[in-house]
């Protein structure tokens, strides 16, 4: 479900307290779908412990590539969690602290007793070093970017198809300088006498570089051996099994109840739904709130797939006239999100009000919205309220299924294509929750809506047309709070200007700005300006993420 966020103000559908396998709860209260799916599988599991990597999303991704699932999870958990949990293996992230620094975050030193094999990165490979007697060197010149590794001696993690000296991608600061009593270093670099540490006999390794970036040619190879050969993970992880389990828990849990969806036609509401709907067929009812915040053509779109194509029940609800009226005035960011959210539950209420059998509401929660909007434990930093997070009431009465909630997008795509999703909602790009009343900056009204529709249509049909819409992550329009003077027609003009934005990324955790082609800018832009009316100059956003975010507010 894609509900606009920060609703926790907002009295609606009652409910007992809601809990996942990331969320701490009263125990007695369990009730969402999630945490079956996570306490019940016999699937193995990776733990990417976190020490505030920019990377740990990213180590998660590559175990996952490799067919293995991961988890990432917080540095305080304790041997006890991590027992209780029994992975196949640990992998300890890197980080932008100094092993040597007050409150640098540590790992419970029982976790190395417990006999699961750890691998550590950059500062998780230091923090092996630090905590079972070795020596990490301060003030050191450090590595940032390309280095050449030579391996010096031999090697469980590197196979023989790694060339003696090779490139690898370097990040740090401090440096190993001397290995605990039982390991051997087997790679240096200039600037790391210790590029890597291993003790096959406690089933502990560790690398100063990073293997998960592509800039480590063999990084793959090392996690690859590190997974599959020493940590004896089978690569059994497959979307394929992934809806037959899901499926199978979701059926169980709803048993001969009936659930609601407020569907956004997004990739993640979508295939939500498509995953339940299979589930429980006719049990499940959608509910399509059209916000008259959508994309040019969107609406329609929706109810045509879902309606008439997948043929699941669908409520649809046209309030873009309601959302205009609470949005009159409001020109403050997170004002505007709340009050977008306040009145979606508002209508969503209103017309499930008769669905009084109703037990469960579905969420297409994703891991990347979990960890923005605190983590995974929920005490990470929040960089901005989500939609699908943290933000419904606590008095609901519904119990939350968010199938997706362990998924990343990429993951989520092929997932919908398995349910056989079409490519145009699979492949639809994301889209925030409180839709264009994001995208433009200042009040929200119809006539700037409308103008946003049509530059936003044109931007995405040229990136289409020039073959870069699975290459793009995100590309879309946005429109400021200002005027700027223009010349057309030989005569004066104090019209619009709209922004261009379109990055790239793999899992919208960090983002970077798309090196478009000038020709596909200048097309883009003289359209705009000829076939929009009002806009009069178009600028194209170079911001990457971070420090910028995706989305202008």
């Amino acid at each position: 479900m894609i509900l606009p966020p920060d609703l926790s103000t907002i009295r609606f559908l009652k409910s007992a307290p809601t809990n996942s396998s990331d969320t701490p709860t009263d125990p007695t209260t369990e009730t969402n779908i999630n945490a079956t799916i996570s306490t019940t599988t016999d699937r193995q599991t990776v733990l990417v412990v976190d020490f505030g990597a920019q990377y740990a999303q990213l180590i998660a991704r590559r175990v996952r590539e490799l067919e293995v699932f991961s988890e990432i999870v917080p540095a305080r958990i304790t041997a006890v969690e991590i027992a209780e949990r029994a992975p196949a293996a640990i992998i300890l992230s890197g980080g932008p602290k100094s092993v040597h620094v007050d409150g640098a975050p540590l790992l419970d030193p029982a976790i190395y007793e417990l006999g699961i094999p750890i691998l550590g990165i950059c500062y998780g490979a230091q923090l092996i070093a630090e905590q079972l007697g070795g020596t990490v060197g301060r003030g050191m010149r450090g590595e940032y970017g390309r280095a050449q590794m030579t391996r010096t001696g031999r090697s469980s993690l590197l196979g023989a198809e790694v060339p003696v000296e090779h490139d690898v991608w370097m990040s740090h600061f401090d440096a190993i300088t001397e290995v605990p009593e039982g390991f051997i270093a087997t790679a240096s670099t200039p600037d790391a006498p210790v590029a890597m540490l291993e003790n096959d006999e406690r089933q502990i390794w560790g690398v100063q570089f990073h293997p998960e970036v592509v800039h480590s040619p063999y990084g793959m190879g090392v996690m690859r051996v590190f997974l599959h050969e020493l940590a004896g993970c089978a690569p059994t992880w497959r979307m394929s099994s992934l809806v037959e389990e899901l499926t199978a828990k979701i059926r169980s849990q709803v048993g001969q109840g009936r659930a609601i969806c407020g569907l956004s036609g997004g990739v993640d509401s979508s295939v939500a739904a498509a995953l339940v709907h299979r589930a429980i067929g006719h049990q499940l009812t959608c509910v399509y709130v059209d916000t008259g915040l959508m994309r040019k053509g969107e609406s329609a779109q929706v109810v045509e797939t879902f309606q008439r194509s997948m043929g699941i029940e669908l409520i649809h609800v046209d309030a873009g006239a309601r959302f205009f009226e609470r949005l009159a005035g409001t020109t403050e960011p997170e004002a505007k999100r709340k009050a977008i959210g306040e009145l979606f539950v508002r209508i969503f209420e209103e017309h499930t009000g008769g669905l009084t059998e109703a037990e469960y509401l579905v969420q297409g929660t994703l891991y990347p919205d979990v960890i923005e909007s605190g983590g995974a434990d929920g005490t990470a930093e929040v960089i901005k309220s989500h939609h699908n997070v943290g933000g419904l009431p606590e008095d609901m009465t519904l119990s939350l299924i968010e199938p997706l909630r362990d998924l990343f997008k990429d993951e989520v795509r092929v997932l919908g294509l398995e349910l056989g999703l079409s490519e145009e909602i699979v492949w639809r790009q994301p889209f925030p929750g409180p839709g264009l009343g994001v995208r433009i900056i200042g009040e929200v009204t119809p006539e700037r809506v409308a103008l946003l529709q049509e530059a936003d249509a044109i931007v995405r049909a040229e990136i289409a047309a020039a073959g870069l819409e699975r290459e793009i992550w995100q590309a879309f329009a946005v429109l400021a709070d200002i005027r700027s003077v223009g010349v057309m027609g030989d005569e004066r003009t104090y019209g619009h200007p709209i922004i261009i934005r379109a990055v790239t990324s793999e899992d919208a955790m960090t983002a970077d700005w798309a090196r478009l082609p000038y020709e596909l800018l200048e097309k883009m832009s003289n359209r705009i300006i000829n076939e929009v009316p009002g806009v009069n100059r178009v600028a194209y956003d170079i911001t990457s993420k971070p420090p910028g975010t995706i989305e202008w507010e």
